[in-house]
């Protein structure tokens, strides 16, 4: 079984194989830094995780880079607006995506070239395309010849015969299909040098445009590995024309060699069936989630219960309901642990190299065999996360059975938790678990005690109560030969009194 991808370069999936396996480098677009990211930017980002963390699961050394845009039309605009220099006015954006980055789980990129911090690179690039006439000086900055590069639509499929030969745009975003020469390097105005957004360079004092800044992201990191061409290129169905179109034409305009084998694109996120965007003011951000206490689980459920080449229509009814999942996984979890015998040890205890339960020898046991095909089938499958999501629940149905016949052996109990745990690991849709400080657990250890004494003094009434009130913050009893024993619910909050 291999992985297979589809590709928007050829409009085919196809199996996907490195140039230099294992290693794989992925580069993505990241967030212009000039407001909060919305949850629609970070539906493609969680389509880019699922990604990685399947690669990485599958064996394959993956280079992580995602850019940050600091500085282009609209971060200068922002700050010029705000009253700031550029810089003091992205740097709170960069933290709050990291922030918001962490709250829904998205593994940290390996490296985040910032386009303030690349000029060099940028500045050679475009020395290379005017050397190679495949650029030009205008009035207002440098342009790209779309003319004189005749590969030009590969990816979006422009027609040739639409393109305007000579005609300019200067804007960073144009319309769709509006193919002219773009942007280069834009000749400094006393907006960009108030905003501390000017460089000098041999063509003229100025700031990159848009389009330039991943070409030469990109290339500056896998050039140490000796390779000029990315094997993976990925982000928004909106960024195929022109922004992917115009990192071929100038980057494969001085390389001569591809610059991405794969190109993938995941689709819009939608409110009540209408695209979000910042422009019209429809948009709703990781924080405005966190705010409102959404487990960041729930809304990972949610964008993986749709493929990402289709568009994700988001609803409060559909949160909930990904929410319900997410809880009857973490249930199921939990007896899992229970049943295997490892109820008091941390996930991950014993792990091996990759941080996960070593998978033990033992007797095939059909669901967990099942989940072993059917879940890396799925994923296999472009990323099928609503198949492999499908693959999940059935195991838990199926599992659940054989835990209600209570025959399963401690060592295919282990098996269970340790597949699930390995499934997990790339969907990571299991529940926040809730932190507990010291002054809730004195506060539970206390109502146990005094519920034990209410028992032995025959008191129901009042170990009834206590355990009502102890179920009320969320805490289970279960009480055994042994004592009782209890556990904090999941999704529960677990602060202070």
């Amino acid at each position: 079984m291999s992985l297979r991808l589809y590709n928007t370069l050829t409009r085919r999936v196809e199996p996907f194989v490195p140039l230099e396996p294992p290693r794989v480098t992925l580069y993505t677009c990241g967030p212009t830094v000039y407001n909060y990211a919305h949850i629609g930017n970070f539906r493609t980002f969680l389509f880019e995780d699922l990604l990685r963390r399947h690669l990485e699961a599958q064996g394959f050394d993956v280079l992580h880079i995602m850019n940050l845009t600091d500085v282009d039309d609209r971060t200068i605009k922002a700050a010029a607006a705000a009253g700031v220099p550029l810089a003091q006015h992205t740097e709170p954006f960069v933290r709050a995506f990291f922030e918001d980055r962490d709250y829904l789980r998205i593994r940290p990129a390996h490296v985040y070239p910032r386009a303030t911090e690349c000029i060099a690179p940028m500045v050679e690039l475009v020395s290379r395309l005017l050397e190679r006439g495949l650029a030009y000086r205008g009035e207002d900055g440098v342009y790209f010849a779309i003319g004189k590069f005749p590969t030009y639509g590969c990816l979006s499929r422009v027609e040739r015969r639409e393109l305007q030969t000579g005609a300019r745009v200067a804007s960073d975003e144009y319309a769709k299909e509006d193919a002219r020469d773009f942007a280069l390097w834009k000749f400094a105005d006393p907006t960009d040098e108030q905003a501390g957004a000017a460089w000098d360079a041999p063509f003229g004092r100025g700031r990159p445009g848009w389009h330039l800044e991943c070409s030469a992201m990109a290339l500056q990191e896998i050039r140490r590995f000796g390779v000029q061409t990315l094997d993976i290129h990925a982000g928004a169905v909106d960024l195929i024309f022109p922004h992917h179109e115009n990192e071929i034409a100038q980057s494969e305009g001085v390389t001569g060699q591809p610059f991405a084998r794969f190109w993938l694109h995941g689709e819009f996120l939608q409110i009540q069936g209408t695209k979000m965007s910042k422009r019209t003011g429809n948009f709703l951000t990781a924080r405005d989630l966190k705010e409102e206490g959404v487990d960041p689980a729930a809304f990972r459920m949610l964008v993986f219960s749709t493929h990402y080449r289709q568009q994700l229509n988001y609803t409060d009814e559909a949160l909930e309901a990904a929410a319900e999942g997410v809880r009857r996984l973490g249930e199921f979890r939990d007896r899992l642990v229970e049943a295997a015998g490892a109820a008091e040890a941390a996930r991950g205890a014993d792990a091996g190299g990759d941080g996960l339960p070593p998978l033990p020898i033992l007797p095939p046991l059909p669901p967990v065999e099942e989940l072993r095909r059917s879940f890396t089938a799925a994923m296999e499958d472009d990323l099928n996360a609503p198949q492999a999501l499908g693959a999940v629940f059935t195991f838990v149905r199926a599992m659940n059975r054989e835990l209600d016949g209570g025959s399963l052996a401690p060592v295919q109990r282990g098996a269970a938790l340790a597949v699930f745990d390995r499934v997990m690991a790339v969907l990571d849709v299991l529940p926040a678990v809730a932190e507990m400080d010291a002054e809730f657990r004195a506060w539970v250890e206390t109502h146990l005690r005094e519920r034990e004494a209410a028992r032995k003094a025959r008191d129901f009434a009042r170990a009834d109560a206590l355990r009502t009130e102890l179920l009320a913050r969320g805490v289970e009893l279960e009480d055994g030969p042994g004592g009782t024993r209890w556990r904090k619910r999941r999704g529960m909050e677990g602060g202070g009194l």
